[in-house]
């Protein structure tokens, strides 16, 4: 775990290597390895990173690429940002890239979605290691449970991508890799936390590589008291006849989760490797319900499990064609409490099997083809639903040809509950420079129904459609040594046969396909490295029109931002980061009002081995919601001191 950023930061160029096979090699060697690496370091002779390449992506393409290199606007959350974030949930973590935005029921643990490019939670894919973890009754993931500290890193790549992974991937894809140990020397590390709102904290570890084997395993736990999830007050004003007995509760909502992830990797020659990773988290959740008909003295609990296990094969079946296999399962499992009695049971499984293959033509041309095979299960106390079984056959080309880049994808995926649905993908870059590239795509993407859409007593519609998408747009991207990399894309996307709930009389409401809505807007990223200190910016100007009303849709801004500065003094590091978004609309016609947020950290390394650390959330104790009527957290303030290996 890196305590400082290199300094310098040259792009992955001819000129860093000894020659393009040298490149190239490189490349596919890390795309074995882990089929996801990090951010490649140029090492000094102790050991410590000099300066850093462009992070090695995977999700944009399933192959490995340089992030400069790939056509969707990607950007990748590294292991130094993450230590150096300090960020408490997966929320803070990724709250000021470009076109992401979240809202949230409360704080630490509450549920939690996320908006990219002004798709819907349900039309953004998540990934751990490359396995799928949504829930398929409400079609999210448990984001509030997803914790920094069993994080490597994150590629979060922008736009509809289904022709690479199926339903879905309409506002981009998600892809957490939880650490490996690769590549370093075995160490261990720990780490405590104290803050406000009684937060405790604590984690240790355990990875790196001895010859051939790579392993890590991390462990940890979270507990808060928390703050009332719900702003009361609020709450009454807008409902003045609900008796005092009835509404939500108004006590604190204290959270709890064990998180432990473990991966183990053997490399059996040149070509050929293999291993098994795991994902696991448990929580504990106290929420309160905004229904006029509960009591304000009940006990909700939620008790949430998340899992992700698989077995992967990576290896070169002839001198120019790798091929990786994937085996895995996941869970999605959240069992709800009213006063100490069971209230709902949903509990998704998920079974995976993923054969990929990349087959080089000549240098720099290459074919991308494979299968996947899915299994979705409900076990849920509100209906009973079929499993769902999905095959999928992709194919892919990847070329240059002189400046010209071109990325090509076609998809097909065959549902067992309502057919086939195709979907592709065509990227263009040229390289102005060696420095300037623009940049074209055009693609389509799709989102199955979710199993309450389909089957929920009174709501769901077993003959429903997909949703579909259309997206384009264009872009410019400026990556130097000196200036770091910047990229702005002009995105629209179109979705047609938008999954609602519509009142159908006698007081039901059916799920239908109906709506149609238009997301048009700009946004920008940028992250670099000048005279020594760390500079990252995103901007986001949009305008998510819902089209059979006219409205804004909601919960999404039309303008947010971000900017965020660290800088290392000696052994201490400091940093900041400002957060703003423009108001948005909530269910209801509400508004919730525009926000500015900042926040701060320091780090002191005491010694090689120990460190203490501190942060600093809503410095200026913004008074501000993410969703209506829900509270967000105040001014808090948290130390930690830690303790690496050497």
């Amino acid at each position: 775990m890196p305590l400082v950023r290199p300094t310098l930061r040259p792009s992955l160029r001819p000129s860093l290597c000894p020659s393009a096979a040298a490149c190239k090699g490189a490349l596919v060697s890390i795309a074995i390895g882990s089929l996801g690496a990090t951010a490649a370091h140029a090492q000094t002779a102790d050991g410590g990173a000099s300066r850093q390449l462009d992070p090695i992506v995977v999700t944009a393409s399933r192959t490995a690429q340089a992030v400069s290199d790939a056509l969707p606007h990607t950007t990748v959350v590294t292991q130094e940002d993450i230590v150096n974030a300090q960020a408490p949930d997966l929320r803070s973590l990724l709250r000021n890239q470009a076109g992401v935005e979240f809202a949230t029921n409360g704080g630490l643990g509450a549920n939690t979605t996320l908006f990219m490019r002004g798709a819907n939670s349900n039309q953004v894919l998540i990934l751990i290691d490359g396995v799928r973890v949504a829930g398929v009754s409400g079609g999210t993931a448990q984001l509030a449970n997803i914790l920094p500290d069993q994080i490597d890193h994150i590629e979060v790549v922008r736009g509809n991508v289904s022709a690479l992974y199926g339903s879905d991937a309409i506002g981009g894809v998600v892809q957490i890799f939880t650490k490996s140990g690769a590549g370093q020397a075995p160490a261990g590390n720990a780490s405590v936390e104290y803050g406000t709102y009684k937060t405790r904290q604590a984690t240790a570890g355990y990875g790196g590589q001895i010859g051939d084997t790579s392993f890590n395993v991390t462990g940890s736990i979270i507990k808060t008291d928390g703050f009332s999830s719900v702003n009361v007050d609020q709450w009454r004003r807008d409902n003045p006849r609900v008796p005092a007995t009835r509404g939500p509760n108004p006590n604190d909502n204290p959270y709890e989760n064990r998180s432990v992830s473990g991966q183990l990797r053997h490399k059996f020659s040149a070509d050929w490797d293999a291993g098994v990773a795991a994902y696991y988290s448990n929580s504990q959740l106290s929420y309160d319900s905004t229904s006029t008909t509960g009591l304000s003295t009940d006990d909700l609990r939620m008790d949430s499990e998340l899992y992700t296990l698989s077995a992967f094969v990576n290896g070169r079946v002839l001198p120019d064609w790798t091929t990786h296999i994937k085996v895995a399962q996941s869970q999605d499992r959240s069992e709800g409490t009213k006063n100490g009695l069971f209230d709902s049971l949903f509990n998704t499984r998920t079974r995976q099997v993923n054969w990929q293959n990349e087959y080089a033509l000549a240098a720099g041309h290459k074919l991308l083809f494979g299968t996947d095979y899915l299994q979705q299960t409900l076990a849920s106390s509100a209906y009973a639903a079929p499993s769902r079984n999905v095959f999928s056959v992709y194919g892919g080309y990847e070329g240059r040809i002189g400046r010209n880049q071109i990325q090509l994808n076609v998809r097909n995926d065959h549902y067992s509950d309502f057919g086939n649905q195709a979907s592709g993908f065509a990227g263009y870059g040229f390289n102005v420079t060696d420095a300037l590239k623009l940049i074209a795509n055009i693609s389509n993407a799709f989102r199955a129904p979710t199993f309450n859409e389909l089957y929920y007593p009174g709501f769901g519609q077993p003959n429903l459609s997909p949703e579909r998408a259309k997206s384009a747009e264009v872009g410019v991207q400026y990556d130097s040594e000196q200036t770091g990399l910047l990229r702005v894309t002009a995105f629209e996307t179109r979705y047609d046969n938008l999954i609602v709930s519509t009142a159908v009389g006698n007081g039901l409401f059916l799920a239908q396909n109906v709506n149609s809505a238009k997301v048009q807007g700009v946004e920008a990223s940028w992250r670099a490295t000048i005279w020594g200190t760390d500079l990252g910016a995103a901007v986001t100007f949009q305008n998510p029109t819902d089209e059979t009303n006219h409205t804004q849709l909601v919960r999404r801004a039309r303008r947010h931002a971000s900017v965020d500065i660290g800088r290392n003094i000696g052994p201490v590091r400091v940093g900041g980061e400002w957060l703003v978004s423009s108001s948005r609309l909530d269910n209801g016609s509400r508004t919730l009002g525009g926000y500015g947020i900042v926040n701060l950290t320091a780090r002191y390394n005491i010694t090689k081995e120990w460190f203490v650390a501190a942060r600093v959330e809503n410095l200026f104790d913004k008074n501000y919601q993410l969703a209506y009527p829900y509270n967000t957290q105040g001014r808090a303030g948290y130390i930690t001191l830690g303790w690496r290996q050497k």
